[in-house]
């Protein structure tokens, strides 16, 4: 007690303490939820089998997520804000548009390539849980703004074809990579990378400037020579 008023070392923890303490709770259950989800699939991890492992009370884990199917969604959100600051970091870069989308592909591949049980289940929640599916909607509409804004860069700097709108660009190369990811979630193996990569390389030969396929497609100048 100082002067009548309580000493600041002993009033309640400041906004700012509650709210990093409340961010560690939610990325202790997340990323818990992941572990499980991981070693014994989604349908098969309950949310007490995620609090347990988190080390908090069962109650707690719905002061964060409505849901388990929610979790799936922070998951999409992730992903996004990953896309977003990749897309940004381009803008400020001078690194050749068909480098940022093999890193593109890679860097949004990578978590989800921990986990292919978390791929099939976001597909199930798409398809069984409305509250999931109409957030996963607006998280796509979100990410296919984001690649279309990087898609028409690329058009802009001549490395991408612009006889195509940008935003049929982005729907392929979004459907390249979910397509590439939900194939692999059925085997589950260490193929992910080598099946990116791949197809990678044929989409980009269609997305590569019509009057400049040959310099900018790897291997494409060099084969054309052979030929000749």
């Amino acid at each position: 007690m100082v002067n009548g008023h309580m000493s600041p070392s002993f009033t309640s923890a400041s906004p700012d303490r509650r709210q990093r303490r409340s961010s560690q709770i939610r990325e202790r259950l997340f990323r818990a939820a992941l572990d499980l989800f991981a070693k014994h699939g989604f349908a098969d991890t309950t949310v007490e089998d995620i609090t347990n492992a988190a080390d908090v009370g069962k109650g707690t884990f719905f002061n964060y997520f409505p849901s388990k199917d929610h979790i799936l969604l922070a998951f999409a959100e992730m992903q996004l804000a990953k896309l977003q600051s990749i897309i940004e970091n381009l803008r400020d870069s001078r690194e050749p548009v068909p480098q940022f989308f093999r890193t593109l592909a890679v860097r949004m591949t990578e978590e989800p390539g921990r986990n292919p049980s978390i791929v099939r289940a976001l597909l199930l929640a798409n398809l069984s849980s409305t509250p999931v599916r109409e957030g996963m909607r607006i998280n796509q509409a979100r990410g296919h703004k984001l690649l279309s804004d990087f898609v028409q860069i690329g058009q802009e700097r001549g490395e991408v074809r612009n006889d195509l709108p940008a935003g049929d660009i982005a729907q392929v190369f979004r459907q390249m990579v979910f397509g590439t990811l939900l194939v692999w979630s059925l085997y589950g193996d260490d193929s992910l990378a080598t099946r990116i990569r791949t197809a990678l390389d044929v989409l980009w030969q269609g997305l590569s400037p019509r009057d400049g396929l040959a310099s900018l497609v790897p291997g494409a100048q060099q084969e054309a020579q052979h030929e000749s």
